[in-house]
């Protein structure tokens, strides 16, 4: 089914009426148990999903439209970005948030030097310049177009691969309309949480992930559980990029909550009833 359309009997709002756009960076490595995924812990007085284990990520802010034309990102330009979101313009904006949410809570900016070559924190000086920058990004007193110019850096946003659209159910709190994008990790780079919006973070196995979640010892919503899902097929990080490469088309995802509770996805029994006002769980 698809979600984008009503039927007569549902009268919700649009999926996407007050859902605010975002996007998701799934951060990915090899190592010697096979793919890792890292995981961030949200802090637990957050506002939305509390406690709970994510990707990084969050709202696509203004600043990341001025990416169209202030020639900062690398071998990408917005007709691409958002021929490939299905969208008229604007699509680069969506890259460059997932980037932007990786630094300001992973740690890690997915970025090269303008003259060559991914950007390296194995020097310990030049590292700490960017810790710096991060805090400074954080508290809004910089803007991250300010650090690249500065360091003559480029975004690597020609690496993300982006694999899927999730909309958040009608009637959370917050609604977001994201994109979800994958990336492996800078070699040179390791993450650190920023004790604010993230708590902890852990490099981990999909399905190790996945079965602690089974035994309600990793909290996730789900979007990441469905990701960790299609990413456990997987040993290798560039095995994963060609199969996601690959995909012709990335669907509209809105889940439904049913009376019980339950989160139902486009095709799942009870779906259509979830869909209707006296169908609908809460939040």
């Amino acid at each position: 089914m698809d979600s984008s359309k009503s039927t007569a009997k549902d009268v919700r709002p649009r999926p996407t009426e007050g859902a605010l756009p975002a996007a998701t960076v799934t951060i990915v490595r090899d190592s010697s148990k096979g793919l890792e995924v890292l995981m961030m812990r949200r802090n637990l007085k957050s506002g939305f999903v509390p406690g709970m284990y994510v990707f990084p990520g969050g709202g696509v802010d203004e600043s990341d439209s001025a990416y169209e034309t202030n020639g900062l990102c690398a071998g990408f330009d917005d007709n691409t970005a958002s021929s490939l979101l299905n969208m008229a313009n604007g699509g680069l904006a969506y890259w460059v948030a997932a980037i932007r949410e990786a630094y300001e809570e992973a740690g890690l900016l997915l970025a090269n030097h303008a003259h060559g070559g991914p950007l390296s924190f194995s020097d310990a000086a030049y590292a700490a310049r960017f810790v710096d920058y991060r805090k400074q990004l954080n508290a809004g007193t910089i803007t991250l177009a300010a650090i690249l110019q500065a360091e003559n850096l480029r975004l690597a946003t020609d690496q993300l691969q982006y694999f899927a659209h999730w909309i958040t159910p009608v009637g959370a709190p917050r609604r977001y309309n994201t994109r979800f994008f994958m990336a492996e990790a800078p070699r040179e780079q390791e993450p650190f949480h920023d004790e604010c919006e993230t708590i902890g973070s852990t490099w981990i196995r999909p399905g190790e992930a996945l079965s602690l979640h089974r035994k309600g010892e990793f909290e996730m919503r789900t979007p990441t559980v469905k990701t960790l899902e299609q990413f456990e097929q997987y040993e290798l990080v560039s095995t994963l990029r060609h199969e996601l490469s690959s995909q012709r088309e990335v669907r509209e995802l809105l889940p439904r909550i049913a009376k019980d509770g339950t989160r139902l996805l486009p095709g799942d029994p009870g779906y259509d009833t979830a869909g209707t006002p006296e169908g609908a769980g809460k939040w």
